[in-house]
């Protein structure tokens, strides 16, 4: 496999430290707002569901088995951020798409002192906001039956000692490919295109989806994770998958 973990990793940090550039703040502003109303309305709801579901299951186990709830409790909790994380910031993308394709945009000309044919200004971008939403309900498509598959492990005993691990890696996988969607798109590239290139470098798009992944589940962190990852994608692309077109 090609490419390199840590330096995936990097590409989030990078793009983190690029979101106070000058000639990024205003796109930067659109998605981070969007984010924020989105995830604080989510994140109250599901940990609110996650306790009410917990407290039912738990209801079930009798005393003597009672240690059980400090092992259920991480398992569960891992799993639900993994699953929620990846969900709530699809919400989030569905919505504010047209803006991180903009940030992307910007990102890449700053980059690489090239100019990118992509929507020029926000009104530019909200006529874009159907075509969009189009092509995030693609990439939600594409994730459903592997998810699928995954959650049908989870409850299978024995099997389900894994799940948190197979969620994981389905996240990872699934954030590269929907972040790096944003810099190919402006390109005209097909959502094939994508997944190729991600796998092209399996290394750097995992290290990438990975941290971004963790980062979703994290409350108050995933606030800002979207537009520092529309940002890093961009320069995984750059960097790494433009050379294997």
């Amino acid at each position: 496999m090609k490419g390199n973990i840590v330096g995936g990793v990097g590409y989030l940090l990078d793009g983190a430290k690029m979101l106070g550039h000058p000639s990024l703040r205003l796109f930067v502003l659109v998605p981070l707002t969007i984010n924020i109303l989105i995830f604080g309305t989510l994140i109250s709801y599901g940990f609110s569901y996650l306790t009410e579901f917990m407290d039912s299951l738990l209801s079930w186990i009798p005393d003597w088995l009672g240690f059980i709830e400090w092992i259920l409790w991480p398992l569960i909790g891992i799993t639900f951020s993994l699953i929620t994380g990846y969900l709530f910031t699809a919400v989030a993308l569905i919505i504010a798409s047209p803006f991180n394709g903009l940030l992307a945009e910007k990102a890449e000309e700053l980059v690489t002192g090239k100019p990118v044919s992509g929507p020029e200004g926000l009104a530019n971008a909200l006529m874009l906001v159907p075509r969009g939403i189009i092509r995030e309900l693609a990439k939600l498509m594409y994730y459903v039956p592997m998810a699928a598959f995954v959650l049908l492990i989870t409850f299978i005993p024995g099997l389900n000692a894994i799940a948190p691990l197979l969620w994981f890696l389905l996240g990872a996988w699934m954030m590269s490919i929907q972040f790096v969607d944003y810099p190919m798109d402006n390109h005209q590239l097909s959502f094939a295109d994508v997944k190729e290139a991600v796998r092209s470098r399996r290394l750097s798009s995992m290290g990438f989806g990975g941290v971004v992944a963790l980062c979703t589940g994290i409350p108050i962190v995933n606030f800002f994770v979207v537009p520092a990852a529309v940002v890093g994608a961009t320069l995984l692309w750059c960097e790494e998958l433009d050379r294997v077109r």
